[in-house]
């Protein structure tokens, strides 16, 4: 008996220390993946007893019990420090290594692609969050991981929806994100406050990364602050002038001279280049007026929303069926992009790069051989 409670008082003196004011706040990374993930205590000691930690640390399931609660009870302390990243640093409570604080902020702002892809373009209010529980049976994450990652896009939309500055930096910053998960969640907010269409069935063969990819390419190209970087919301709304002067190039497939003389000249740079050409050839007046009605019609909202339906529907699916490859494609788009510049009667050269360019870059991305 005297040995069990001595037995008894060394773990009690562990768990004590564990959390103990002073002392190296001690988080298990496993653990802590596992709160993130939504798990219960009870399913957490399982998934660690499946481990093998008992083996390892030697430890009954009563001790990994204890060990398990006192975690979740940290983790939930830090959760209202991890939604102003900059205070962990400066409180006092935890004794948290620099490492550490990083590496506890970037797991709670990470999110499973097959959950954002869901809510991708969707608004951020509690409409939205109210189907939360139809998108995680349908993924598999738990309600309460679908419910973070819903409230962390949320809140970093709200805070840098105000802010002026490069988009991606004010992310950085404010929530002290690697590079790489700032960039995805500027996606993110680009989306939800342009509410891009992006569940239509014709999209769903498109990855949260492709989507990624082509916010990258609008940020940088399509917005006020890609004219202007201290421009207010500047990376978050598409430049309307820029979308005002899209019209102008409307020239080029309503001028029939300019049309017969832009279709010669790809056509000649082409020829011989590509087991497609006679396809190229056929389809080019169809292709370009699809991608010259595009631009053409993006100054209003409701073809914006639609911008990636349209890419597959007057672009990739026609190319898809005449079986060009990704080649094929960059191919095309390179001589059809060039050879307007020797266009004599054309004048909207600067528009006209500044729209291809991007339209370039995401038919590429999206286009799935």
């Amino acid at each position: 008996m005297q040995d069990n409670s001595l037995y008894s008082a060394d773990v009690k003196m562990s768990v004590e220390l564990d959390v103990f004011v002073g002392n190296t706040t001690i988080m298990d990374k496993e653990v802590y993946q596992l709160w993130l993930n939504g798990y219960t205590v009870n399913d957490a000691v399982k998934f660690r007893i499946e481990g093998g930690v008992m083996e390892e640390c030697e430890a009954s399931a009563e001790v990994l019990l204890s060990d398990t609660m006192d975690q979740y009870r940290t983790f939930q302390m830090c959760e209202r420090l991890l939604h102003h990243p900059a205070k962990l640093a400066n409180q006092l409570l935890f004794q948290i290594p620099p490492d550490r604080q990083a590496m506890l902020i970037e797991r709670y702002y990470a999110f499973d692609d097959s959950f954002v892809r869901e809510v991708l373009g969707k608004k951020l209010s509690k409409g939205t969050k109210k189907d939360l529980d139809d998108v995680s049976l349908k993924t598999g994450i738990t309600l309460k991981s679908c419910r973070r990652q819903f409230d962390n896009f949320k809140r970093v939309f709200k805070v840098v929806e105000e802010l002026k500055g490069p988009l991606v930096e004010n992310i950085r910053q404010h929530f002290l994100l690697p590079d790489q998960l700032a960039g995805d969640y500027a996606a993110i907010v680009f989306f939800a406050n342009n509410r891009f269409e992006t569940g239509k069935k014709k999209l769903l063969y498109l990855t949260f990364q492709d989507f990624a990819f082509c916010a990258g390419q609008l940020i940088n190209n399509w917005t006020v602050g890609a004219v202007d970087n201290m421009m207010e919301d500047m990376d978050v709304d598409l430049d309307k002038e820029f979308l005002q002067d899209l019209k102008d190039l409307k020239i080029l497939i309503t001028d029939k001279d300019l049309l017969d003389q832009h279709k010669s000249l790809v056509c000649t740079a082409l020829r011989g280049k590509t087991n497609v050409f006679n396809e190229m050839e056929a389809n080019f007046k169809n292709l370009s007026r699809g991608l010259v009605n595009i631009a053409a019609k993006l100054i209003n909202a409701k073809d914006v929303r639609d911008f990636f339906i349209d890419i597959v529907e007057k672009f990739i699916e026609p190319c898809r069926s005449d079986k060009w490859t990704s080649i094929d494609v960059n191919l095309y788009l390179t001589h059809y992009t060039n050879s307007v510049h020797i266009l004599d009667t054309f004048k909207y050269h600067a528009v006209w790069t500044r729209y291809m360019g991007v339209i370039k870059s995401c038919i590429l991305r999206m286009y799935h051989d």
